[in-house]
């Protein structure tokens, strides 16, 4: 009988023999269990004070997570972080896009229009920021309320030269509560007077609130289960920025629209430059109430050094990606299972999260990441060719793609400038950049739904053959076991009879 070792045995025996394993060079061994997968909780957290019902978080690249992604994604449990090969400026009002796009009914500062704005001017702020909401209070400059414009009085304004005041419902025609009130009684109080909103004012007639009847309907209903949301009632969501100056300019334009969580996102974050811009953000008060996560790193004294130094959760990963080339070009890299084991082990005892960015291909590899010590996996290329996605679909020879780079690709290094400095090649000119990644078509897989049920179906399952309820439990249970490469092969299906006599069977 093979000796079965725990978890911390087997890696140092591996660590012993200079051994670094990723994936395909282990299994779980399964356990005696009475727990059922659809009795298993897979929350966890992307960093102290970020939570996630699923532990699935979207790549920041340009090809996988923008507003939509982020949104779908935290609706499904998990977390979108935008990239940041956009301007400052974009990148802020994607994040804001994202925490407009759900409330729990009640909205404590609304976006506003003056009654003397031309109705074109309020157009044009719509496509500028970006909004999808078509409501707004109207309020004078001193914040009194005259008036709302909503969907149907833009619809049925035909000159749109004209002032808001001249096409707004007036503030008699609107209803109206003096005090806050619950969700509860504004949502009968809505349904009576057969309003979509219900607005806010304190005794002087200064605007004071909103309660919206769609995000009220869909708390009662329980469709927002699923949400990963925080006491407001917002999605929660991230965003990437790099190291220095351009980083803190970034950074303090995405708390300002309502940030979670600032990802420094650098293909080499032991440096120098990543140790000071986390020193300098944990140094500043106005990012007291915002976490923020460091990485990539691959070593456990790298893990150790970003907790010291302030990180609320350290991002594991150096070259695993699908499309990612850094270790064929620069020759360095480690394993990531072996990675994640090892950064995790390392800082135990400061109760950081760590994310494993890169290397999933199937779903148990999302278990046996977690089951390493990773308390959530970052996803590139599962989540590329989604709906969500950025990018319009290709057709080619009948099929349908759609476009997945690297951020160290040829393309987007020549493209964008954070991806220069993302790979510390940003005063090197563009074209004499060293690509480190590649730009590929992936078939186009529509439902994102679709996508993280298989893969979260996948970690439920893996739970219910260890006996896991809870993510730490499966940490804790786990037991590795080295398996061959004909192993591995015997893991996928094989010799199968495809609708022929067993004289004419197919090998896939």
């Amino acid at each position: 009988m093979i000796k079965q070792l725990t978890k911390k045995e087997f890696f140092k025996k591996m660590a012993s023999e200079g051994w670094g394993l990723t994936f395909g060079d282990m299994l779980l061994r399964p356990r005696r269990s009475g727990v059922k997968p659809v009795n298993t909780n897979v929350s966890t957290m992307f960093s102290r004070r970020v939570p996630l019902k699923i532990p699935i978080v979207s790549a920041a690249m340009d090809t996988v997570t923008e507003a939509t992604m982020a949104i779908e994604l935290a609706m499904l449990g998990g977390l979108g972080v935008i990239h940041r090969a956009l301007s400052p400026k974009d990148q802020a009002k994607q994040v804001a896009h994202v925490k407009l796009r759900m409330n729990n009914g009640f909205i404590n500062c609304p976006i506003t229009i003056n009654p003397k704005t031309s109705v074109n001017n309020v157009l044009k702020m719509k496509t500028e920021k970006d909004y999808l909401f078509d409501t707004f209070p109207v309020v004078e400059h001193d914040g009194k309320l005259v008036g709302l414009l909503n969907k149907k009085r833009f619809d049925m304004c035909i000159d749109k030269t004209v002032r808001v005041a001249d096409i707004m419902l007036k503030s008699e025609e609107l209803i109206t509560v003096k005090k806050k009130i619950s969700l509860e009684a504004a949502y009968q109080i809505m349904l009576e007077k057969n309003e979509k909103v219900l607005l806010l004012i304190d005794d002087n007639g200064l605007l004071a609130g909103i309660y919206t009847f769609s995000d009220i309907k869909r708390d009662k209903s329980k469709e927002s289960v699923t949400y990963n949301i925080d006491k407001n009632g917002q999605l929660y969501v991230g965003a990437a920025i790099g190291v220095g100056e351009e980083a803190l300019e970034r950074a303090a334009l995405l708390v300002k629209n309502g940030v979670d969580v600032l990802v420094i996102d650098t293909a080499h974050g032991d440096s120098a430059e990543v140790y000071s811009t986390l020193k300098t953000l944990r140094g500043l008060s106005q990012y007291d109430g915002v976490d923020i996560v460091a990485g990539n790193i691959a070593e456990g004294d790298a893990a150790r050094a970003l907790a010291e130094a302030g990180a609320d959760g350290i991002k594991i990963g150096v070259g695993p990606g699908s499309i990612c080339t850094t270790r064929i070009i620069t020759g360095v890299g480690v394993p990531q299972i072996t990675a994640i084991y090892e950064c995790w082990e390392a800082i135990r005892s400061y109760n950081i999260p760590v994310c494993a960015d890169g290397g999933i291909r199937e779903p148990g590899d999302i278990s046996k990441a977690i089951a390493a010590g990773a308390s959530s996996v970052m996803l590139g290329s599962i989540l590329a060719g989604t709906d969500p996605t950025p990018g319009d679909v290709i057709e080619k020879d009948g099929k349908q793609f759609k476009r997945y780079r690297g951020m160290g690709s040829s393309s987007a290094m020549k493209e964008s400038a954070a991806a220069r400095e993302r790979y510390r090649q940003g005063s090197i000119e563009v074209n004499k950049v060293v690509p480190e990644g590649v730009d590929v078509e992936i078939p186009y897989k529509r439902s994102l739904s679709d996508v993280v049920y298989r893969y979260v179906g996948g970690l439920r399952a893996s739970m219910g053959y260890l006996g896991a309820t809870t993510i730490a439990e499966l940490q804790e249970k786990a037991c590795f076991i080295r398996q061959t490469p004909v192993g591995l092969a015997e893991a996928y299906p094989h010799i199968l009879t495809l609708g022929e006599t067993s004289s004419h069977r197919k090998e896939v």
